[in-house]
């Protein structure tokens, strides 16, 4: 893996009394939020090989809207251990299918935030808050390693 794109989920509802979190589905502002970063991923010529998501509903649905906007996007994978994640199990996951050239990852906070953080500055208490919907590009220096990598873009509704 030489690039990682990694995308939180856009703004969702909050969750009904006694509902599950899972299910939490986009607001009507969080699917424009997923459709600009789908459009800003196109406009930088950003094209994944393999796309990794979270199987909650929110991050699903995020992930069909910024898709939409790729020509020849791949299938995304669902990944449970994406949802809830720490930045170690989210590395663990990337590592599994480090063959691929790009990989897209759509996941939640703090996960995806102290992700961004360790693979850049190489500490994960080091996060500066990534918004719903926001887009970071990662290009790795070799391994998957903390501190070893540069981020590329930063991008945010």
């Amino acid at each position: 893996m030489h690039e990682l794109i990694l995308l939180r989920h856009a703004e969702a509802q909050p969750a009904r009394p006694g509902g599950d979190d899972q299910d939490r589905r986009l607001s009507g502002r969080g699917e424009q939020e997923a459709k600009a970063a789908g459009t800003w991923l196109a406009s930088h010529g950003v094209k994944p090989d393999l796309v990794l998501c979270s199987p909650s509903e929110r991050t699903r649905a995020t992930c069909t809207l910024a898709l939409a906007s790729l020509e020849h996007a791949p299938e995304p994978q669902l990944a449970d251990e994406i949802y809830d994640a720490t930045p170690g199990e989210l590395l663990a996951l990337l590592d599994q299918h480090d063959e691929a050239g790009t990989v897209m990852l759509i996941g939640h906070n703090p996960g995806v935030e102290r992700l961004v953080a360790l693979l850049v500055e190489g500490r994960s208490d080091e996060f500066r808050g990534m918004p719903p919907a926001g887009l970071a590009v990662i290009h790795l220096h070799g391994s998957l390693e903390p501190g070893n990598a540069r981020l590329d873009a930063f991008w945010s509704p």
